[in-house]
């Protein structure tokens, strides 16, 4: 019968045809068409021919191509036929189409709805087809039957796509739909539908599905909906990393069916999708532009929702297009900034923290995204690389004008600023560590900064680039070029950058031998060079040099002060240079650094400072050291015994015209020879199996040194000032070169004296004539020293106060307090006797210590050995606080005789002493804390580490001065110190930030401080505003602060009394610290600070409301809990400040500072209010009613004063005539009215009843004051009436002087 058909159908004859085709039944027509498209013979030309046959111009023509349409689909889904023969059959299928009527095309597609509802989509090719029939019906005119009604093609259309949409879906199937919905021509609610539809079978479909479907969901957005699409998308993966995250958390999960999903899986997918994302963007300009709007939209709502890792790393991939990088960049530096700010802000804040409990930060989902590239995301890497140089130098730190950079490399991330850059750094580090290829850019890029910008900081690039090196050293070789073009720069950059670049890439100096060659070729011309920048840089070179190339025999340092040491790089730098070849190395650079010997005082100085470290890691250098230094002091060195002063100064300095220079800092000289003298007697002679030669030589230097500082000594203690040149009559004024060689000469001596006292100290066992000796040289040294501070006192210089730096080291200063203080053997008593007699040295001891902690605390660092190294740092402020707190807490100051001379006590000195270390140990030993603490608790010295309880050694401590402060409060008038005081409370202060706020410690020392503002009527200013402080810092992190606020505003009202006399205040006093002495100015404005922040905190609250209440998201019910919960905070905030408000308006402050900073506070109010009303609830009409009902009316009696008594008059005419923030008041008190009409109007609240009708600002007549002006003037002609009225009542109306302020505000 086929055969027949064709044939038929070849001979035009159409009658015929037709007549064949009339006489084959529904199924001999549909087993014919099977059986042809098996066999694969001629399918097309019999479907041809029986659409020839059955023309569209008669009811059984249309009927039989209907079952053939409907005998065809099944077929094609069926799985029988080649791919080839099933896209012949649909194309025919589809250009036969187009020509059937309304009717079929309807009752066709109806057929392919309920094909996709049963699931039994194979491959989906018959899709083709259902779209050509849903466009060819979306253009049909005829009125089709549905239901009991009739629609038109396109409402059909619409209606069968909500059916589908509504309908379950085989998620085999999703994605050929999806492709399918490409072709069909959709109205906006119609794509809405199916692109939701879509989203919706994302969590049916297996995982390896979800990026071709995103793939067919993008190119179907370019119809519309792409937000929806891109919002969809991001949330989808979002809440599969939160399911991801759970599982790892708690591995053995409940919930066998969610969990078993693959990491490397998901972050597979993840990268696909992000790529589909990106190339389709590269396609649709218009879609990147709707995903920045979208992740703006939703960071001001739930910037958790908003910046995922997904999100985030797709941000980043698109970044890589200029024409979107400044947007995304600007977007995601904003966002890091904000989410710091907000993290800073809820840490400060319990009442914050308990609102809102999960606290996002940003920086750890951006560092996850570095974490999550790793699983083969290239196309994020650029992205991550730029996002992190950009963050470095949009927030690098600032240099102030003329000034030096704060280095804020030891110390905490304070400041948003600078977490943002050190997040910047943070995922530099963690690329170049996790993708291999980029790391050379990385390098690269790090090392042309620290090049370029040799004008501002770029020690966080320094610090960066330190830790690249440690993290992968090798890498170094392979951009060794890189580096030997940065060293040809090394004379032009300053000393600090080469020196933290030079200790950056000294591991690589180990391995490279070119590298190292490059670096002494620059070095050696660096030596001559003119600029003397150059040539402070050629040495600190060879320093590191020296320190680094061991010569083989020399002994193993473990006390290593360089951050950086040999075990970064595994390699044994004698495999590749011998012993011979290290120690002609060095030999030839000490060769080179004799010649800095007779340079300018500054390199002379760095040679001096740097030599202790090259010998303690270098000790096989030491004889050369040794006799270089020998040779270098024997130029200043009078060997005559009986000559005074032992030493030239004279050749220390140079004279060039009318100038005097320091030449040879001769103290600094004398102070590294004692250092290393010291070192060689302690170390050297423990190893005693070198050659006899060696020792002789070694013996020989050693014993010259010895005898030379003995003579120094016994010739120091017997100089006078005037053998110096030095008495109290010298000029030591700056300005004539006489002054300046004195004060140079002073600096050396007291310098000279300081090393010797260490020196004589250290080897004198705890000899009485040593000890002798030691209190001879301070004797000279505080003579000089007195001298300085009397004549600077007398220049009005800054510097009297100040001691000059001293020479001793940390560790010698924490030995010398612990054997002044603590040390109690009783061979030791007699010579220590010594010592302790003299008070002045006493005092001396723990001034140097204090300068020393300072030092510590501004740059991270301290003179003079180990100083650099932070462990022995560590172990010396332990030891000096240990001394320091015995001390205090042993002697108070009370009972300390202070003696006749001037000066702070020792134990007020000690005091200071202990909170600067405080201080410091919080800003660089955080992760020390524990330790630290347990060091100061002598009884409880052999815990294990792992047992500290931080908050427990605080409290004991805390308790410790709360006992010193209780005494100072109950001693009597005479005896109080008041800097002692302030000092105590900074301690505490300092201290109760190692609490933990939940814990019962830190609520007892909250009590504690409480009942000591209660009870304590303190006069002094300082030290009230101390204590208040302190009691404010600690209520906001327990609770809110507006109850304690509203009592201390209830206290000075009650103390300053009213503004209108005739009122009595009732006497109340909740804080006895609120006196007539501290009320006002001190505690009022300590008050409305705190009160500023509350409205800080409101109003941040208020931002949240907002963006809380356009959220429209599927999480609708848990945000409207969260809703409630703000505003009833706003409420109670709020509303408690209004009573304190209530308070302080009434309050006869004094004029000045107390009532501008009030008013300036009411009108902040005031604008928050008028945010407040904006955002209607009907719970927040509370605030409204109570603005308007309590407060009003007696803010506006402040500003409108009607004669009463004397002293509200004054007092209005003095505030008004002086103040300047009235008018931003008034503009806020009348936007506030405005708006709350408005309210009034649509929640049908009379919220106005209270609030008094708008003065006009521009004309006021008093009547009474005209009345009594008329009677006193009744010479006066009527027609002069107005003028007098203006003249008399000027002091009256001047209350404003409104007129003028209001043609300002129009301007």
């Amino acid at each position: 019968m086929a055969q027949r058909i064709l044939a038929l159908a070849a001979e035009e004859v159409p009658e015929r045809l037709q007549e064949a085709l009339q006489s084959l039944g529904e199924g001999e027509l549909g087993d014919m068409v099977t059986t042809q498209a098996l066999k694969g013979k001629e399918t097309a030309a019999l479907l041809r021919g029986i659409f020839k046959g059955s023309p569209c111009s008669q009811p059984s023509g249309v009927l039989r191509r209907l079952q053939l349409y409907k005998h065809c689909v099944p077929l094609v889904e069926s799985g029988d036929l080649h791919l080839g023969k099933v896209s012949e059959i649909i194309g025919l299928l589809m250009l036969e189409a187009r020509q059937l009527p309304g009717h079929a095309l309807a009752e066709l597609a109806t057929l392919f709805v309920d094909v996709i509802k049963g699931g039994s989509l194979s491959n989906g090719k018959s899709l083709e087809l259902f779209s050509t029939v849903l466009t060819a019906l979306a253009s049909s005119k005829e009125s089709l039957a549905y239901g009991k009604g009739e629609l038109n093609g396109e409402e059909f259309k619409k209606q069968l796509i909500n059916t589908l949409c509504s309908s379950k879906w085989d998620p085999r199937s999703v994605i050929h739909l999806a492709n399918m919905f490409r072709d069909i021509p959709l109205l906006g609610e119609e794509l809405q539908f199916v692109v939701e539809k879509v989203l919706r079978m994302f969590s049916k479909l297996d995982l390896q599905e979800i990026p071709p479907l995103v793939y067919q969901l993008l190119l179907l957005s370019a119809k519309g909906s792409k937000k929806t699409v891109l919002e969809g998308i991001i949330s989808f993966f979002n809440q599969l990393d939160k399911r991801q995250k759970e599982e790892q958390r708690v591995p053995q999960s409940a919930d066998l069916e969610i969990a078993t999903m693959p990491l490397d899986q998901l972050r597979h997918v993840e990268g696909t999708v992000i790529l589909h994302i990106v190339s389709v963007i590269n396609l649709d300009q218009d879609l990147g532009e709707e995903l920045i709007r979208l992740l703006k939209t939703e960071q001001q709502k739930d910037p958790g929702r908003a910046l995922c890792p997904f999100s985030v790393a797709l941000l980043l991939s698109v970044a890589v297009k200029h024409r979107l990088q400044e947007q995304i960049f600007d977007f995601l530096k904003t966002s890091i900034t904000r989410s710091c700010k907000d993290l800073q802000f809820l840490q400060a804040s319990k009442f914050l923290q308990d609102l809102f409990p999960q606290q996002y930060d940003v920086t750890a989902v951006i560092l996850e995204v570095v974490k999550n590239s790793a699983f083969g995301w290239d196309h994020v890497t650029q992205g991550l690389v730029d996002l992190g140089f950009s963050l470095m130098e949009s927030y690098e730190p600032k240099k102030p004008f003329g000034g030096k950079a704060a280095d804020t490399s030891y110390g905490l991330s304070k400041t948003p600023a600078q977490q943002a850059c050190r997040l910047g750094a943070s995922i530099l580090l963690e690329t170049f560590k996790v993708h291999e290829p980029i790391r050379s850019d990385i390098l690269e890029q790090v090392l042309n900064r620290v090049l370029t910008k040799a004008v501002s900081p770029v020690s966080h690039f320094i610090d960066l680039l330190s830790n690249i090196v440690v993290s992968a050293p090798l890498v170094l070789q392979t951009s060794s070029s890189k580096v030997t073009e940065t060293f040809d720069n090394l004379s032009f950059l300053p000393i600090d950058t080469v020196q933290g670049l030079l200790r950056a890439v000294q591991p690589l100096l180990k391995v490279s031998m070119s590298v190292r060659d490059s670096l002494i070729l620059v070095l050696q011309k660096a030596i001559f060079s003119r600029q003397l920048d150059a040539r402070k840089a050629a040495v600190a070179g060879f320093l590191l040099l020296l320190r680094n190339f061991k010569v083989l025999g020399s002994l193993s340092s473990s006390q290593c002060s360089q951050a950086i040491g040999a075990t970064q790089v595994q390699a044994d730098v004698h495999a590749c240079y011998n012993s011979a070849a290290n120690e002609a190395f060095c030999l030839e650079i000490l060769g080179s650094l004799r010649r800095c010997l007779s340079q300018q005082a500054d390199v002379r100085l760095m040679l001096y400072e740097g030599f202790y470290d090259v010998l303690r890691r270098n000790s096989q250098l030491a004889s050369s050291i040794m006799e270089m230094l020998l040779s270098q002091i024997k130029q200043y060195y009078l060997p005559q015994p009986d000559l005074l002063p032992p030493l030239k100064l004279e050749g220390c300095i140079m004279a060039q015209g009318d100038q005097i220079f320091l030449q040879e800092p001769l103290a600094h000289l004398l102070c590294c020879i004692q250092h290393c003298l010291a070192w060689y007697k302690s170390t050297v002679h423990l190893c005693q199996g070198t050659e006899d030669d060696d020792e002789e030589e070694d013996v020989g230097f050693e014993q010259n040194f010895e005898e030379m500082l003995e003579s120094v000594t016994r010739r120091m203690i017997k100089s006078e000032l005037e053998d110096f040149e030095l008495d109290k009559s010298a000029d030591f004024s700056l300005s004539s070169g006489v002054g300046v060689k004195n004060n140079i000469y002073a600096i050396q001596v007291m310098g000279i004296c300081e090393v010797l006292i260490e020196y004589n100290f250290n080897i004198g066992n705890f000899s009485k004539n040593k000890f002798e000796d030691v209190l001879g040289l301070f004797t000279c040294y505080n003579k000089l020293s007195e001298i300085l501070k009397e004549k600077a006192g007398k220049n009005k210089s800054t510097l009297g106060n100040k001691i000059a730096r001293s020479f001793l080291s940390m560790g010698f200063v924490s030995t010398l307090l612990t054997a002044l203080f603590r040390d109690n053997a009783q061979s030791h008593e007699e010579s220590l006797a010594v010592l302790r007699s003299s008070t002045e040295f006493l005092r001396y001891a723990v001034s140097v210590a204090l300068q020393k902690v300072q030092q510590l605390e501004e740059t991270g660092q301290t003179d003079g050995p180990d100083g650099q190294n932070p462990e022995k740092m560590f172990q010396n402020l332990c030891k000096i606080t240990r001394v320091l707190l015995w001390r205090y807490t042993s002697i108070p100051t009370v009972v300390e005789e202070s003696g006749k001379k001037k000066g702070k006590s020792i134990s007020l000195l000690c005091l200071e002493g202990l909170l600067r270390i405080f201080n410091t140990v919080q800003q660089l030993y955080t992760a020390r804390i524990p330790q630290f603490l347990q060091a100061l608790d002598i009884t409880d010295g052999d815990a294990e580490e792992t047992d500290i309880n931080v908050t427990e050694k605080a409290a004991f401590q805390i308790r410790q001065f709360q006992r010193s402060l209780v005494n100072q409060f109950s001693s009597a008038e005479d005896d109080f110190n008041s800097k002692e005081t302030q000092s105590l409370i900074t301690v505490l202060s300092t201290l109760s930030k190692l609490l933990d706020p939940a814990s019962q410690q830190f609520l007892q020392f909250l009590t504690w401080t409480v009942k000591v503002c209660k009870e304590n009527a303190l006069e002094d200013i300082a030290c009230c505003k101390a204590l208040l402080s302190l009691l404010f810092s600690l209520h906001v992190l327990y609770k809110s602060p507006v109850s304690l606020l509203r009592e201390l505003a209830q206290d000075i009202h009650a103390c300053l009394g009213d503004i209108d006399q005739d009122v009595e205040v009732e006497s109340r006093s909740h804080f006895a610290i609120v006196n007539a002495k501290t009320a006002a100015p001190t505690v009022c404005l300590l008050l409305l600070g705190q009160v500023d922040k509350v409205l800080e905190e409101v109003d941040w609250l208020i931002k949240k409301l907002t963006s809380l209440g356009s959220d429209t998201s599927e999480d609708s019910s848990q945000a409207s809990d969260q809703t409630q919960a703000l505003e009833k905070g706003v409420i109670l905030q709020l509303g408690t400040l209004l009573t304190v408000y209530h308070e302080l308006v009434q309050t006869a402050l004094p004029a000045g500072s107390c009532v501008d900073t009030l008013l300036r506070s009411l009108s902040k109010t005031y604008a928050i209010l008028t945010s407040l009303i904006k955002h209607v609830s009907a719970a927040l009409l509370t605030v409204g009613w109570l603005g308007s009902k309590n407060f009003f009316p007696i803010c506006y009696s402040k500003l409108t004063v009607t004669p009463g008594s004397s002293y509200a008059q004054n007092w209005a005419a003095k505030v008004l005539r002086d103040t300047k923030p009235i008018p931003n008041l008034i503009f806020a008190i009348e936007q506030y009215e405005k708006f709350l009409i408005h309210l009034s109007k649509k929640s049908k609240v009379n919220l106005m009843q209270y609030m008094k009708l708008s003065t006009s600002r521009d004309f006021r007549i008093n009547a009474s004051m005209l009345d009594s002006v008329l009677q006193e003037h009744n010479t006066e002609d009527a027609e002069n009436e107005p003028d007098n009225n203006q003249s008399s009542t000027a002091e009256q109306t001047d209350e404003n002087q409104e007129p003028k302020k209001k043609r300002q505000r129009k301007k």
